[in-house]
């Protein structure tokens, strides 16, 4: 999927987040966003998923303006073509493992046990489909995070912070499991990190300022 983000700017009243925000990410393309906390990293992320509104400029997903559609559209578009991980996990506490990795094929009418654990052996988690969330560690709940995000199979995929409360060698594991599957699926990455062992992984690095990006 291709992504495009022209002259982007987000307020809050009078206090301005970023503006004159513009870049693209071309499919299967990898970029990471940097820069200072507070600069605006995880709200344009949210932005390009549609997540968020924005007071000017453009977000295009494949020649889609974000900007014209309705909740719905955008909610219908995200499901389908976009996956997210949080940087808090965001895992269901009452689901276990497998049925948090499979709810977005649920929710496309499209269930498929196989897949799901075709899913978590390729993240490291086989046999623990059964597993209630509050029974695993920080770097398992992250990549079952990163299963439900890719196991729909997603042309774009958007992280935010995925390995920023995990220790160095957590972190390297988890960030090796988010890059080749999406590799493997041809799925654009964009990943908001202050880790630049990660930053330096991608294919371009990005840095945000509240004026713009610079290369």
């Amino acid at each position: 999927m291709s992504l495009r983000v022209h002259d982007l700017g987000k307020h809050y009243g009078d206090v301005r987040v970023f503006s004159d925000v513009s870049l693209e990410v071309a499919p299967g393309e990898f970029v990471a966003i940097v820069g200072e906390s507070g600069v605006g990293k995880s709200t344009l992320l949210n932005c390009m998923a549609g997540l968020d509104s924005w007071d000017e400029g453009q977000v295009m997903l494949n020649g889609a303006d974000l900007g014209q559609m309705s909740d719905d559209a955008r909610a219908l578009l995200r499901r389908r073509q976009v996956g997210f991980v949080f940087q808090a996990f965001h895992v269901l506490p009452h689901l276990d493992v497998a049925q948090n990795v499979g709810l977005p094929l649920l929710l496309l009418g499209e269930p498929d046990a196989g897949r799901v654990e075709a899913m978590l052996d390729a993240v490291g988690l086989a046999g623990l489909g059964a597993r209630l969330p509050q029974t695993l560690s920080g770097g398992q709940l992250q990549r079952v995070a990163i299963a439900r995000a890719l196991v729909h199979r997603p042309s774009l995929l958007l992280a935010d912070e995925p390995t920023g409360n995990l220790d160095p060698t957590t972190a390297a594991k988890v960030l090796d499991a988010l890059i080749a599957q999406t590799r493997q699926h041809g799925a654009s990455l964009v990943l908001v990190t202050h880790s630049e062992a990660a930053a330096a992984r991608a294919d371009r690095v990005l840095h945000l300022r509240s004026d713009g990006v610079q290369n």
